[in-house]
Order: C-alpha cells, then structure tokens, then sequence
C-alpha cells in the first residue's frame, strides 16, 4: 500500500501506468475474441458464465505470474539447442532461432494451437455437415468444461506474453498489477457485447478467425525467434475490421432500399 502511495506521487508512474494499461488492453483483444467464438458455441444460458470464468481465470493467471516474476523471467532462458546455424540476415544474424526457450516452446505451443482451432472452425463453416447452418451460434456445438479447459490453454499463452511485455516496460510490481487489473476489466465489460456482436453478423466471425490465425502464425514465428512488430499486426487487423465495417454498412443500406422497393411496389 505504501508503495501504491509513492507512485502516486510520481508522475512518471502514472505515464508508465497508462501505457501500461493501453498496451495490456490492445494486447487482451486476442484473448477476448477467442473466448468470444468459443463462448459462442456453448447453449445460451452458458455463454456469459463462460465468459465471465475465462477472463477470469486470465486476471488470476496474470497475477498468478506477476508473483513469480523472478522464475518468469527465467522462462527467457535457453533449455534445448539444436546446434544449427540458420540462413543469415543481411545483418549477418541468424534468420531464426536454434536455442528454445521454455517461452518460446509454449509461444510455439500456443500458436499451433490457435493455428489448429482457427482452422478447424474455417473449415466447419465453409463446409458445414448437410444438417448444419452456416455460422448457426443457436445451438451447442461445444460442451461447457470443453470450452473452459481450450479457454484455460490459451489464457496461459497469453498471459505469459502479456507479463513479460509489462516486464520490459516498467519494473515497479505494483503498477503492473494496476495494469493487469484494470485491462482485464475492460475485456469483462467488453466481453458480452464483443460476442452478440460477433454472433449477430456472420461475416465478422470469419474474420475473428482469421485473425486468430495470423496470431496464430505470430506467436509461432516468435517462439523462433523471428519477431513481427505488433504494430503491424494490430493495424492490419483495424484496417480488415474498418472494411468489413464499410461492407455491413452497405449491406444494411441495400437491405433498407430493397424493403422501401418492395413497400413502394405493393402500392
């Protein structure tokens, strides 16, 4: 507490706390859209219960961490070496990794993973089983511990790349745990209006699933060791969303005109 007081006092504590939080929220977008597809299969009565556990088990997993910083940081140190010496850059580095961390195994882990999920679910709605409906969230089609138990997997994953990122970004406990805290707070006030919307319109869950695999495919590149800004990543997804936003808009527009067509040539 008497930490908490100091930094309050300090200026720079309260810079380091809002980019803090700013990046903990940008970086928890991944975990809420996968929480909200998988939430999405489960009945309705189950999905906000699903929500509510699995972001919370992020906030415990996160804070779980933030204790350990000390054997977190270790995660950073090599434990295999396959003794290869990859094509080099034009900086006469290494292109990718030989020497695997514990973080970059479960980065690898974790990516394959989203890679395998978001591709299973691709293939489930653009061929669906005859009795199937196209992207139909009205019924089951994932049981509750099932979901809980794939949503706990991925919390890890994320979670350790969101603490080691806080990590490198401030070194005062107490305002990564504000940090943590406050983002997962919004990702639960976000939650169930980030999966209705999800649920409502069609197209967007396709576009969910891509982004889960390009993460997919980023976190896999990043346990080699081959580092993509996230920069890049987050504005090739706004740039997607800001699309697909253009498209409901016209549909929705086109949807008007034809229902005042059709009013007009009843008359």
């Amino acid at each position: 507490m008497g930490d908490l007081i100091t930094l309050a006092g300090q200026p720079a504590a309260w810079a380091a706390l809002a980019t803090l939080i700013v990046l903990e929220v940008v970086l928890g977008i991944d975990n809420l859209i996968f929480v909200s597809i998988l939430s999405n299969k489960l009945p309705e009565a189950q999905r906000q219960k699903a929500r509510r556990i699995g972001l919370g088990l992020a906030l415990v997993m996160r804070l779980v961490l933030l204790s350990t910083i000390a054997w977190l940081v270790g995660l950073r140190a090599p434990v295999i070496d396959l003794g290869i010496t990859g094509p080099l850059d034009p900086h006469g580095q290494p292109s990718f990794e030989t020497q695997f961390s514990w973080r970059d195994m479960i980065l690898i882990a974790g990516g394959l993973f989203l890679v395998w999920k978001a591709t299973k679910e691709i293939h489930h709605a653009v061929d669906p089983a005859p009795t199937d409906d196209l992207f139909d969230t009205s019924k089951a089609m994932l049981g509750f511990g099932s979901a809980i138990v794939q949503i706990l997997l991925l919390d890890i994953v994320f979670s350790i790349d969101s603490i080691l990122t806080a990590v490198g970004m401030t070194e005062e406990l107490a305002i990564m745990v504000v940090a943590v805290i406050v983002a997962v707070g919004v990702m639960l006030l976000a939650a169930d209006p980030v999966a209705r919307f999800i649920g409502r319109n069609p197209t967007v869950v396709m576009l969910a699933l891509g982004f889960l695999l390009m993460i997919g495919v980023v976190l896999i590149a990043d346990g080699f060791g081959v580092h993509v800004p996230k920069g890049y990543i987050y504005a090739a997804m706004a740039f997607s969303a800001g699309v697909e936003s253009l498209n409901m808009i016209a549909r929705k527009r086109r949807a008007a005109a034809t229902g005042r067509g059709g009013a007009t040539g009843d008359h």
